[in-house]
């Protein structure tokens, strides 16, 4: 359940009508307050301030139905652009970048201003009456006969229509900028660099405490498996998010050891094995229902809890710049620039180990861990066919390698980059006509080699900041 409610609360939350939406609830309850305050003072407060014009019930109905009028017409005009940019946008760089421009603050506060000044300026105009608009006769209807105009409410109508303007102007700096492909790479990029900080410190459980003993791999031995009861999958989608916390709980609750087979982006079908728990003896039907609850999954994946969405994202926008009908390298090489950052980022950090204890130092739970070989294949695995046959691409690559092997901590990781780059030099060599380019490349290649063989020469290139052909 709470698995679910998270899910929900951050669909909810970057939907595109969620901000729209609560700013003209409040625009209807503003209306609610400040003709109650005209109720209250009237309009007496207005014969010490010689500058405010008292208007009339006409005058008070004009300029509200004016103000309503223009703003459900600029709203229309700026939902259309919205839709158009992201139309546009979309067809150039991936449907899967369609989630970003939903939640783009920029759009949804945009369109919520229009809507709430409509709908302020609508609600407030119900609550203007002439003097003769009370039926005839006496007694209460008496109290009926005197004009009303809402004089606070209006003022307050003519200065939302003058931030509207405002907005309207933003909105149409802001559309350019945001459908620019360098602008939308970048956004990617910092989001894919905020996720890595923000997750890489949060684990589930604790690893175990001696160094020495923390396992990358997620072997257990077949007593494991002999004595473990096996969670069925009950629908099909992709995970969006598993409760690890609550999973957790559940193992430690009931002295259970929980081998998860399943993570976020993964897709499922019913019947998939979610998980084994050990001892079977201990798992009752109620108890695979609480486990089967901390899997949620939907008809996509989301960048919740699954980096590689997010890194899928900037090799998708790189291999539609590189595709002949694009023929773009250098929005490629932009992309490039960011999955580096990324990369640079985690080669930095120390990643979780498959084996997660509770603060006892018991084993709970056994996890398929993403590791940085993972991460490293996605890119450069994916990548080479498309950009081997461009020599700006291709170049860019090997550069782009070696930096992050050099700022690698890990001896393993610079010797995959290294076999990552003898890869692209490989594919290179067979389908890139550019007899120069190779050439290149091969004295890039072969200066990264350096970097793993000579720490001396490591040492120089990080106090210098040159390796291009310091060793050829």
């Amino acid at each position: 359940m709470k698995a679910l409610l998270i899910t929900w609360t951050s669909r909810i939350r970057d939907s595109y009508w969620f901000m729209p939406s609560l700013m003209a609830i409040s625009a209807i309850l503003l209306s609610f307050v400040t003709t109650s305050l005209d109720s209250h003072f009237g309009s007496e407060w207005l014969e010490d301030i010689g500058w405010l014009y008292a208007n009339e019930p006409a005058g008070a109905r004009a300029v509200l139905s004016t103000v309503a009028g223009s703003m459900i017409t600029v709203a229309g005009v700026t939902f259309s652009m919205t839709i158009l940019s992201i139309s546009y946008t979309t067809s150039q760089v991936g449907p899967r970048l369609l989630n970003n421009f939903m939640r783009d603050t920029g759009n949804q506060i945009t369109l919520g201003v229009f809507i709430s000044t409509f709908l302020y300026c609508l609600m407030v105009l119900r609550t203007v009456r002439n003097a003769e608009s009370a039926p005839p006769g006496g007694g209460a209807n008496l109290e009926l006969a005197s004009a009303f105009v809402p004089h606070i409410a209006v003022i307050v109508g003519l200065l939302l229509a003058i931030a509207s303007v405002g907005v309207l102007i933003f909105f149409i700096h802001h559309i350019p900028e945001s459908i620019h492909i360098s602008n939308i790479v970048a956004g990617i990029g910092r989001d894919l660099n905020k996720q890595i900080t923000d997750r890489f410190p949060a684990r589930v459980g604790e690893p175990h405490p001696e160094p020495s003993e923390r396992q990358m791999e997620s072997n257990l031995p077949a007593t494991f498996y002999d004595s473990a009861r096996a969670i069925h999958a009950k629908t099909s989608g992709y995970v969006e998010f598993v409760d690890t916390t609550g999973m957790l709980q559940i193992a430690t609750d009931n002295d259970l050891t929980i081998r998860m087979r399943f993570r976020a982006g993964d897709f499922i079908t019913p019947g998939d094995v979610l998980m084994l728990a050990s001892p079977k003896t201990r798992v009752n039907d109620e108890l695979v229902e609480r486990m089967i609850a901390t899997f949620v999954s939907g008809s996509q994946r989301t960048a919740h809890q699954n980096l590689r969405f997010v890194f899928n994202q900037l090799v998708e926008v790189a291999m539609r710049a590189l595709s002949p009908g694009v023929n773009d390298p250098f929005t490629a090489i932009n992309c490039l620039d960011w999955l580096q950052s990324a990369l640079q980022n985690m080669a930095e950090r120390e990643f979780p180990d498959a084996y997660r204890y509770d603060d006892d130092h018991h084993l709970r739970i056994v996890a398929e861990p993403e590791t940085f070989e993972d991460f490293a294949s996605l890119v450069f695995d994916q990548l080479r066919p498309y950009v081997a046959a461009d020599r700006n691409a291709a170049v860019h690559m090997m550069e782009m390698i070696a930096k992050v092997a050099l700022s690698a901590s890990s001896q393993s990781h610079r010797r995959l980059l290294v076999r990552h780059g003898g890869a692209l030099r490989r594919e290179c060599k067979n389908v890139l006509n550019d007899r120069r380019g190779f050439l290149l490349l091969s004295d890039r290649y072969r200066s990264m080699v350096w970097l793993l063989r000579d720490p001396q020469y490591r040492r120089q290139v990080l106090d210098t900041g040159n390796w291009v052909g310091g060793r050829a």
